[in-house]
């Protein structure tokens, strides 16, 4: 665990749908292995701001708001009762109220949707907007999870921008904490290729790419040493992220994703690979803020 961020409780999006109550389970498990609180978050959010409405009427909406957050605590005390766990109504929208709440949080916690949209949404607002805007680590809780008693393999992505470099650490602290294997996948695209806009003249590909693996498992070995204990599996093959990404977290306890990449434009908050995996992806996805 990154000592920097220590005592810092486990925060969970929480408004009793059925990706919320997955959301709890997994961050209890994260606050038990880390030996951290859990803080249960909902968002108490009138959506008409510019209408005037009775004050018997906002005390009743608040009575309704008060009793999802004391649910979700009663929740998690019966689910792990060894785990302390705390209410917080916010008043906000969700994605308001949890990045607020994340800044003094060790990791953020959601579900891929909530109660809110529509009938076949595949991720909620609150599970793309938190991930980009945020400053701690943000796992969203998709609804596949992985079946229970199978080796634990944290999957991340790898190629060489900051919060890339800072999503391995993460995922190194999570195949240390559950005892599990890290497998870093890096991809490459050979210039000329059709998967390459244009060729480069006087480029030889293959030294290129030759180069930029063995600097990719040079990187990956530098890192792993916070964790020797923790078997480190590097992968470097000529495919596109998105697809490479989401085929190798099939079984995966956890896929590790910086928020934006290298090739990502700057007007994007969160990267395409990071945004096509917490569409597509068949397990938890994990979103990490570039440094600073």
């Amino acid at each position: 665990m990154n000592d920097g961020y220590a005592g810092r409780p486990i925060l969970v999006g929480y408004d009793d749908s059925p990706g919320s109550h997955q959301a709890l389970s997994w961050a209890l498990d994260e606050a038990r292995l880390r030996g951290l609180p859990v803080l249960v978050c909902h968002a108490l959010h009138w959506p008409y701001a510019l209408r005037p409405v009775a004050r018997e009427v906002l005390e009743q909406i608040e009575q309704v708001a008060l009793g999802v957050v004391e649910d979700g605590v009663r929740r998690a005390q019966e689910l792990a009762p060894e785990v302390d766990a705390q209410p917080l109504l916010g008043r906000g929208t969700p994605s308001a109220v949890i990045l607020e709440a994340a800044r003094d949080a060790e990791v953020a916690v959601l579900g891929s949707r909530g109660h809110g949209g529509f009938d076949g949404l595949q991720v909620g607002s609150a599970a793309v907007q938190v991930p980009a805007h945020s400053a701690r680590p943000v796992v969203v809780v998709r609804p596949l999870l992985p079946p229970s008693g199978q080796e634990v393999r944290i999957v991340v992505g790898v190629d060489g921008s900051p919060a890339s470099l800072a999503a391995f650490d993460f995922a190194l602290d999570e195949a240390a904490l559950r005892g599990g294997i890290l497998t870093a996948l890096c991809c490459w695209a050979d210039c000329g290729s059709s998967s390459w806009p244009d060729p480069l003249p006087f480029v030889d590909s293959h030294a290129l790419r030759k180069g930029a693996e063995a600097r990719f498992r040079e990187v990956a070995s530098q890192l792993a040493r916070r964790h020797p204990e923790v078997p480190v599996v590097t992968d470097f093959v000529a495919e596109r992220p998105q697809r490479a990404l989401i085929d190798a977290a099939k079984g995966a306890t956890l896929l590790v994703l910086g928020s934006r990449g290298n090739e990502s434009p700057p007007c994007l908050l969160l990267g395409p690979v990071t945004q096509t995996a917490l569409l597509d992806a068949w397990c938890p996805v994990a979103v990490t803020p570039s440094p600073g």
